[in-house]
């Protein structure tokens, strides 16, 4: 890590303050979840189903699973609380009648707007004060940055 002495924010401040966004992110995110009635690992595994509606992924047991670092037993219980809350269904995949995928319920898409509104329009604002070639940047540190934070594959 590199603590520059010319003024510059160093290396280790910007660390430093993305790791205060993750922990402040992480108590909203335990206090949506303990106001709706849902353990914290259910809030992350909303999110994670609200970002693959988001981007039109297929979202399955298997896919969940593995981006929350579950075993297959504990995914299910996850999944049969999340159901059991009405926010996810379970439906037969369209193409292939075999395969079972989430569906996210539209009163979830609606807890998800009045959790993460208010803070997505916060950054939203500050973005439109960035530049094209500032926002670049910004993408690419976040890129990079939960690259470095997620687990090698095969790990």
């Amino acid at each position: 890590m590199n603590d520059d002495d010319d003024g510059e924010p160093g290396h280790a401040e910007l660390v430093h303050l993305l790791r205060a966004v993750t922990v402040e992110y992480g108590l909203r995110q335990a206090e949506f979840a303990a106001r709706n009635g849902m353990h914290a690992t259910d809030a992350r595994a909303l999110i994670s189903l609200l970002d693959a509606a988001r981007t039109g992924e297929p979202a399955t047991a298997g896919r969940l699973g593995a981006r929350l670092g579950l075993n297959s037993a504990g995914t299910t219980a996850v999944i049969d609380r999340l159901e059991r809350l009405g926010h996810v269904a379970r439906v037969r995949d369209a193409r292939d009648r075999r395969r079972i995928l989430l569906r996210v319920e539209p009163g979830a898409v609606r807890l998800g707007r009045e959790f993460s509104g208010p803070p997505i329009g916060a950054v939203l604002d500050v973005l439109d004060a960035f530049g094209p070639a500032e926002r670049d940047a910004v993408r690419r540190f976040l890129t990079a940055a939960l690259a470095g934070f997620s687990p090698e594959p095969g790990a």
